[in-house]
């Protein structure tokens, strides 16, 4: 297990992220994604923090709180040290009925934390993110809440999921005009079968230097590879829960191209797939999620494989995605001035 800053910090974390969606669920989309209880949650962290993955990552609006809550006592039960783990975790969606118990403004930041903070039975959150983006806050009154809770030590660094490059760079242009908490990382969906990633919010992370965590990075279990081309051949939650949405040829090309490399390997298919997003300079950490122990070990397997060049090469190109303007025009005039 390798670890890498996070963003322009000196907070180490590992290249692995255990995900703890799957933990809690009951009814509706949380029970199709998982239904963990806290036995069974607790052998995943162990399992994962005895591979050495330092970070863990939950939500509040995760089986409405619940899986908050089984990580708390995880972390009780297994008797981890506090500064063992660096412990992440979101706000933004619905955590109840009244219509000012969602969004990113103050009103919902400060309370939501300290809700977080007793479910997770912690006295603070290493890395807080707004979950996505609020277009009713002003992002200035989002990033002086969160400037707030690091002054009060409730959190120690902050941290932006599901934004837009454009929505990034304005949230870090205020934070350093008004001095406030700097964003250290953007938590996205990126893998080899949606790489839509790269035309926008990559050149903007490689430009700030902002860390990028990596969720759903089997593409909801469609880069498992158990799947043929008209979704037939899986009982798993891809076949239940058909999210993120994903360009199925191009995905089943890439599924195609790395079959070979994984039976070269004596690996799975969904090896290959989180080690093509390790090669990836932008990436700082990937998220993975499990609801067995099995298939958590079996990710972990993937930071043991190394792909060469050519099968670099080779995945790039199965993958690629279809030019589109700006970007083309950009790579044309901009060639003969590259650095």
């Amino acid at each position: 297990m390798r670890y890498r800053p996070l963003g322009p910090s000196g907070l180490l974390v590992s290249e692995l992220c255990l995900g703890t969606m799957t933990f809690g669920g009951s009814e509706g989309m949380w029970g199709q994604i998982g239904q963990l209880r806290q036995d069974d949650a607790d052998g995943l962290v162990k399992t994962a923090v005895d591979a050495g993955i330092n970070f863990i990552d939950t939500a509040n609006v995760y089986a409405g709180g619940e899986s908050e809550r089984i990580l708390g006592q995880s972390l009780r039960n297994l008797g981890i040290a506090r500064d063992e783990v660096v412990i992440a975790t979101k706000v933004l969606g619905p955590m109840g009925e009244g219509i000012n118990q969602r969004g990113a403004s103050r009103y919902h930041i400060m309370e939501q934390c300290k809700q977080s903070l007793e479910r997770l039975q912690l006295d603070h959150i290493d890395l807080y993110q707004i979950h996505g983006f609020d277009p009713m806050t002003p992002i200035s009154e989002t990033l002086e809440a969160l400037t707030t809770l690091v002054q009060h030590g409730h959190v120690r660094y902050i941290g932006l999921s599901n934004w837009a490059a454009w929505q990034v760079m304005k949230a870090v242009g205020i934070a350093e005009a008004r001095k406030l908490a700097p964003i250290l990382s953007l938590q996205a969906y990126y893998t080899i079968a949606g790489r839509d990633l790269e035309r926008e919010v990559v050149p903007m992370l490689r430009d700030t230097g902002m860390g990028l965590m990596v969720w759903s990075p089997l593409a909801g279990g469609l880069l498992s590879g158990k799947y043929d081309r008209d979704g037939k051949g899986s009982d798993g939650r891809r076949a239940n829960f058909d999210f993120p949405p994903v360009e199925k040829d191009r995905a089943h090309d890439a599924i195609d191209a790395m079959r070979p490399m994984a039976e070269k390997r004596d690996a799975s298919v969904a090896q290959i797939a989180l080690a093509w997003l390790l090669h990836q300079e932008v990436v700082t950490s990937v998220i993975v999620g499990a609801k067995r122990k099995d298939q958590l070990t079996d990710n972990i397997a993937a930071t043991e494989i190394t792909l060469d060049a050519e099968e670099l090469e080779t995945l790039d190109k199965v993958s690629a995605l279809p030019a589109e303007y700006p970007g083309w025009m950009l790579e044309r005039q901009g060639g003969y001035r590259q650095r």
